[in-house]
């Protein structure tokens, strides 16, 4: 989730009260994550609060159910591989094909400024870390690989 403010009622009942569903079904890996870097795409021009509402939706996340012990939860900005994959789907990803991801549709018909990074965020949200290992130990320095 966008940390771009509080989250709201529509959060829960849309995503994390299936997301805490999810993570107690061992069929499931689970990885949820606060994206800062997306959030950059709507409040680029004043970032002042991206850090304290970062915080706030991940005391959200743990409020809501998320069991760090049961799912991975980590933030955007802390994973390179991110940052890494985004740059390479950018390059390989026909423009077209991104104008019809609806999130982007959405954002561009509502956005008074259509920036280069809001055409290429949608090329983001597939992007899996690579193991789960290596997200526990970059996210819980305390934990073992």
């Amino acid at each position: 989730m966008r940390p771009t403010g509080r989250l709201q009622i529509g959060n829960y009942f849309g995503a994390l009260q299936n997301w805490v569903r999810l993570q107690d079904d061992p069929s499931y890996d689970c990885f949820y994550f606060v994206a800062d870097w997306h959030a950059l795409t709507s409040d680029y021009a004043d970032t002042s609060a991206i850090a304290e509402n970062t915080l706030q939706v991940a005391i959200d996340f743990l409020a809501a159910g998320l069991d760090p012990q049961k799912s991975v939860i980590f933030l955007q900005s802390q994973i390179p591989e991110h940052a890494e994959l985004h740059l390479l789907l950018s390059m390989i990803t026909p423009l077209g094909w991104l104008e019809r991801v609806p999130t982007y549709k959405e954002a561009s018909t509502t956005s008074r400024t259509r920036t280069c990074i809001l055409t290429a965020s949608s090329a983001i949200p597939p992007c899996k870390p690579p193991t789960s290992s290596s997200i526990r130990t970059q996210a819980s320095p305390s934990s073992s690989p």
